[in-house]
C-alpha cells in the first residue's frame, strides 16, 4: 500500500477514487485557499498568542513555551507531544484563516451543523504542536468514527497507518478497543507476537499538505521537527451507522439512561442532516 499524493483533483474525484472506497490520500496544495498557509511558524504564535494556555499531559503550559520547548526538542529529549490547543475556545481570531476550513473537499460535514455542534460528539478543530521526537503514544482509532483532516502548516512530520483487516495485528485494549496496546515505536514481539506480520506504511506529510484519514484506519503520528498542523473531524452520511454506535458505547458506560438519551438525539440529528443534505446537495 502506498499513500497517493493529488493535486487540484475535483471534489467528484475525491469522492470516487478516495472517499467512498475509504483510501487515504495526500492533498498536495489544498490549503493553498487558507490565508494561514505561509503565516503559522513558531515566532508567530509567541508573538500574537504568547499568553494563550493549554493543558499537556497534566500541565498548564503557554503558547510562548510551547514553541520554546518545541524549538529545543530532540529525538533523546523530546518536548511533551502532543501539545494541543482547541481553536474555538483557545485561539478562535485564527478561524478566519482557516476558511473555507473544509477545503472544498470535507463536505458535507454534519459536525458543522447546528445539530450536531449541540453538545460534544468527538469533533473538534485542533491545533497541534510538536518538536523532534514527538510522537503520538498509541497507534489508535478516532473516536465516534470520524474522518481525520490533517493540515500540515509548518514543518515536517511522518505518519504510520495500518491497512484495513490488520486489527487483529494490533491486540486492541479490552477496555478500550479504539487504542492499540502496542507500542510501535519499539513493539515487543514476545509479548505481541502477530504484530510481526503486520504492514505499517510510513509516509512524510510536509507543510502546505493535507492528510485525509478515513473512518476505521489505524494511525499514528511522529514529529521529524518542530511542527504545526490543523486537525479537524468529519461525520456525514458514510460514516453515521459507526458513529451512533460509538455513542451508544462510550454513554453506556456512564450510564444507560444517558446512552438512550444521546443515542436517541444523534439519530434525530443525523435524520436531519440527511433531509438537508438531500434539499441542497450541493452544500
Amino acid at each position: 500500500m502506498e499513500i497517493q499524493k493529488v493535486d487540484d483533483i475535483s471534489y467528484a474525484q475525491f469522492l470516487r477514487e478516495f472517499y467512498q472506497p475509504a483510501i487515504p490520500v495526500i492533498f498536495k496544495n489544498a490549503s493553498k485557499i487558507w490565508k494561514a498557509k505561509g503565516v503559522f511558524n513558531p515566532d508567530w504564535f509567541r508573538t500574537n498568542y504568547g499568553d494563550r494556555k493549554t493543558d499537556v499531559n497534566g500541565r498548564v503550559y503557554t503558547m510562548h513555551q510551547i514553541m520554546d520547548m518545541i524549538e529545543s526538542s530532540t529525538e533523546k529529549n523530546p518536548a511533551p507531544y502532543p501539545c494541543i490547543f482547541d481553536i474555538p475556545e483557545t485561539l478562535p481570531e485564527i478561524l478566519d484563516l482557516l476558511q473555507p476550513l473544509n477545503l472544498n473537499y470535507a463536505r458535507p460535514n454534519w459536525l458543522d451543523t447546528k445539530w450536531f455542534k449541540r453538545g460534544y460528539w468527538g469533533g473538534a478543530i485542533q491545533l497541534f504542536v510538536g518538536g523532534p521526537g514527538g510522537r503520538f503514544p498509541y497507534v489508535h482509532l478516532d473516536y465516534y468514527h470520524l474522518n481525520a483532516w490533517i493540515t500540515q502548516l509548518y514543518g515536517e512530520k511522518r505518519f504510520t497507518i495500518f491497512p484495513h483487516g490488520q486489527e487483529d495485528l494490533l491486540y486492541p485494549k479490552k477496555d478500550d478497543p479504539w487504542r492499540s496496546d502496542i507500542n510501535i515505536f519499539e513493539p515487543d514481539f514476545q509479548k505481541f507476537p502477530k504484530y510481526k506480520n503486520a504492514t505499517p506504511v510510513h509516509f512524510v506529510v510536509i507543510p502546505g499538505e493535507t492528510l485525509f484519514i478515513p473512518f476505521g484506519t489505524w494511525h499514528t503520528a511522529y514529529s521529524l521537527t518542530p511542527t504545526i498542523s490543523v486537525a479537524f473531524d468529519q461525520l456525514n452520511n458514510k460514516n453515521y451507522k459507526e458513529f451512533v454506535r460509538d455513542v451508544w458505547s462510550f454513554k453506556k458506560r456512564e450510564s444507560k439512561v444517558k446512552a438512550i438519551a444521546k443515542t436517541g438525539y444523534a439519530w434525530l440529528a443525523g435524520q436531519a442532516c440527511k433531509l438537508e443534505n438531500s434539499l441542497n446537495p450541493q452544500k
